[in-house]
């Protein structure tokens, strides 16, 4: 099952990036440019309020970004909202006799592992902002 929560993610941040008016920021005109639930909304903002990226005052609504939309790469943003866990997973017991299923596990680890760190550059490589740059 694909998770959309990275993708919420960056559209609360862009969101809260572009918008003016801070008090507008309610999670229900959030969920409204989203199109989902307040409450995924609040789960998401809470996430990103955890790690640091946003913040807000109890009994006033909005939020404020805590960093320049140029210093919060992609990176941040998916550590944030995403359990820390290997992109593919690979699958349990193959058969020790066969000539691929002794090797396979070592075999795709290794590759794997290249594919999990190159989308982990690339998304350190990414900001906010540059989403941003592209929404206009």
């Amino acid at each position: 099952m694909v998770n959309s929560r990275f993708a919420v993610a960056i559209h609360i941040l862009s969101l809260i990036a572009t918008t003016s008016d801070k008090a507008l920021l309610t999670s229900d005109f959030i969920a409204g440019s989203v199109n989902t639930n307040p409450v995924v909304v609040r789960r998401i903002s809470s996430l990103l309020k955890k790690a640091g990226l946003i913040s807000s005052r109890k009994g006033i609504s909005g939020y404020e970004l805590t960093k320049k939309t140029e210093d919060i790469s992609l990176y941040d943003i998916y550590r944030a909202v995403e359990e820390p866990k290997e992109l593919f997973a690979i699958h349990q017991a193959p058969n020790p006799a066969c000539s691929v299923g002794r090797q396979i596990g070592t075999t795709l680890t290794d590759v794997f592992g290249s594919v999990q760190q190159a989308m982990e550059n690339e998304l350190r490589s990414q900001t906010l902002q540059s989403i941003l740059d592209r929404l206009k």
